[in-house]
């Protein structure tokens, strides 16, 4: 189901933020740090450069959906102001949307009508199936991607193959 106007969502957790380097380990500060550790804690490699053009190529239909609880939501939030995400980005600050389950994040896509979807967890995009025709499977990956979801290991390749779907 191919809508007229392109939108993006896009995962915070392992995906804009904390994403394991191609040769280290992920970035759990967030998670199990203080809060000062956490404002503190850096982008994923590539985001802030990928993203705002990303932002310009969907007319600025991008979204942040993310799956956490309450105080993970409270950092995340508090982490986009203090890296001045939405300036640097061009992601419209009313558009984060937060859910308790990664299952619930198809109900976001359906309701803001998401047609590309950038996330790091194959049970999230099992979910979308039926409702996100363009499907990014960010980072590494343990064990083999289906071929229903693209994978993409770094933001480079996420701007290559985005760019080529559009």
């Amino acid at each position: 189901m191919r809508h007229e106007q392109p939108r993006l969502g896009v995962d915070f957790g392992r995906v804009i933020h904390g994403a394991a380097s191609p040769d280290g380990p992920e970035d759990t500060v967030f998670l199990n740090g203080t809060d000062e550790e956490a404002l503190l804690s850096l982008a994923t490699d590539g985001a802030f450069d990928v993203l705002p053009r990303l932002v310009d190529r969907f007319d600025g239909r991008v979204w942040v959906i993310s799956k956490c609880g309450p105080r993970i939501q409270g950092r995340t939030l508090a982490w986009l102001d203090h890296h001045d995400f939405y300036a640097r980005t061009g992601v419209p600050r009313g558009n984060v949307r937060f859910c308790r389950k990664r299952a619930d994040k198809a109900d976001h896509c359906a309701r803001l009508r998401i047609t590309h979807m950038i996330d790091d967890r194959i049970d999230v995009h099992r979910a979308l199936l039926d409702t996100v025709p363009c499907r990014y499977l960010f980072g590494r990956q343990k064990g083999p991607v289906p071929g229903w979801v693209h994978h993409t290991p770094t933001w480079a390749d996420v701007e290559t193959v985005v760019t080529a779907e559009l």
